[in-house]
């Protein structure tokens, strides 16, 4: 992550830096280097370190001056809306942000626009998704239905209770991941377009982790006093389910219960390697930057605005692989992973 820079006090306990990637300091508008924003939902998760280092790398190439900013946890909204403000009150450009509050932050990020500011939401898409002017990003949906499709093939012969430790209400990340994984599974018939997580019989207990490692041992000890006899487990992100094993493990549990995941970070490819995880989705945080950061340049060149979704991959990693489920093994996952 870039963390040097020009601090803005008035943002409190949010992160913002502008990192020179060229020469110049007061942004195109006054001759100087164009600037592009980058507002990531936390400082320190490493997937959002690998997206900070695709944008330097790219800022750099493309001759821009990055500002990057962050809240205090995942879910702060507050603190990206006002990073939004002093982005624009700073004459950047473009704006890539990955929303903490999908439809909070919809009205800043309206007034960007409004004044000519590009802004492109990286990871998880606004709600509406219209939102912003485009998205670079995971299909998300689709990590679910990899792992749904996976943790079906990988259970067959046994009747399946599944605990889902999820990300936060209202999240359309958590939504999509959601409810891929139950579709992918043949639990539910749902699509991308449900506004809302859908449940299922097969589904014995739900919490919400917030993506931490801590709170997803503490929901799947919850789970498990719900429901001792569950043997599948869906988690939002990799920490959520290393967490999950640890709380497993204490029960003597870990090898009698699935569990798969998304992200495809360092450390949870290597806990498919491992045994801690059964199969993860793996995604592209790096690439989501680098796309963002060049849309960006090229509208501070010639005004060419990028528009729509743009699918940034996933891959489902495992090193034990299911017929009819298309995997690459952790040798793979390892040489692209993030963290």
């Amino acid at each position: 992550m870039i963390r040097r820079g020009i601090a803005f006090a008035a943002i409190g306990a949010l992160a913002l830096t502008a990192a020179a990637c060229g020469e110049g300091s007061k942004g195109s508008g006054s001759g100087g280097t164009p600037k592009v924003g980058l507002i990531t939902k936390t400082e320190t998760n490493p997937f959002f370190v690998k997206m900070r280092e695709g944008a330097q790398k790219q800022a750099a190439a493309d001759g821009l001056q990055l500002m990057t900013a962050a809240g205090k946890f995942d879910g702060d909204n507050e603190s990206q809306v006002t990073a939004i403000e002093n982005m624009v009150a700073a004459g950047v450009k473009g704006i890539l942000i990955t929303p903490s509050d999908t439809k909070a932050i919809i009205p800043a990020i309206a007034k960007a626009r409004a004044k000519d500011v590009l802004v492109i939401a990286l990871d998880t898409p606004t709600d509406p998704q219209d939102g912003t002017d485009a998205l670079f990003a995971t299909d998300n949906f689709k990590a679910g239905e990899l792992i749904g499709q996976y943790a079906k093939a990988k259970s067959a012969g046994t009747t399946p209770k599944i605990a889902m430790l999820d990300l936060a209400p209202g999240v359309s990340v958590g939504i999509l991941r959601h409810n891929g994984f139950l579709k992918g599974f043949g639990a539910a018939n749902v699509d991308a377009k449900a506004s809302k997580a859908v449940t299922a019989p097969q589904v014995v207990c739900a919490a919400d982790t917030a993506g931490d490692q801590a709170k997803g041992q503490s929901a799947m000890e919850t789970c498990l006093q719900k429901a001792p006899d569950l043997n599948i487990v869906y988690t939002i992100n990799e920490p959520a389910a290393l967490g999950a094993y640890t709380a497993l493990k204490a029960k003597g549990l870990e090898k009698k219960v699935l569990i798969v995941s998304v992200d495809g970070g360092c450390t949870g490819v290597k806990g498919v390697k491992d045994g801690q995880i059964a199969a993860t989705s793996q995604q592209y945080p790096l690439k989501m930057a680098s796309l963002g950061v060049d849309a960006v340049a090229k509208f501070a060149k010639d005004g060419t605005k990028a528009t729509g979704y743009t699918d940034t991959g996933v891959t489902l990693i495992t090193d034990k692989s299911v017929p009819g489920v298309e995997a690459k093994d952790t040798a793979f996952g390892l040489q692209n992973c993030w963290g």
